[in-house]
């Protein structure tokens, strides 16, 4: 179906609308969003969690390692403050953003209190930003020390 021609101008003027709002950047984000939360989903089905929610901690440290390997590889290539590049839409916002579950985490979170596990909770919590700032920053040095063993590219 053809779209009225009343919405061809707003179509046309979308490169001046912010990032958050143009349908190209919504649909990368969407479109990375569905393969990371199929992807901690089967990750969820596979590990079984018993007195630990191993497949909630484990999706969300691989999802902060990835980021910052994404992030900055991006900002190696100088791209980084590029808020619409389709990478950090599709990858860093998308699939990370679907991949990792911090709802999952309070909730969790809120298990064990409700349970009277006010120590395991707060444990819990704790690791996980703790891990997941660790692994980050594990990410970023990891793609930055890949950039600097990298020979330099040609420019044409």
């Amino acid at each position: 179906m053809v779209p009225p021609l009343s919405v061809l101008p707003a179509i046309r003027e979308e490169k001046s609308m912010p990032v958050g709002l143009q349908v190209r950047s919504a649909a990368l984000v969407a479109a990375g969003g569905a393969i990371g939360s199929a992807t901690r989903t089967g990750i969820a089905l596979v590990i079984a969690s018993t007195v630990f929610p191993v497949a909630t901690f484990a999706t969300n440290i691989v999802g902060a390692f990835g980021l910052g390997i994404v992030l900055e590889t991006l900002f190696q290539r100088g791209v980084a403050e590029n808020r619409g590049h389709p990478i950090r839409l599709t990858v860093g916002t998308g699939f990370f953003g679907g991949f990792t579950t911090y709802g999952a985490l309070a909730a969790d979170a809120a298990a064990f209190l409700t349970a009277g596990q006010v120590g395991l909770g707060l444990s819990y919590v704790v690791l996980s930003v703790v891990a997941g700032t660790l692994a980050t920053a594990a990410g970023v040095a990891l793609a930055a020390a890949a950039h600097h063993r990298a020979p330099p590219r040609q420019r044409s």
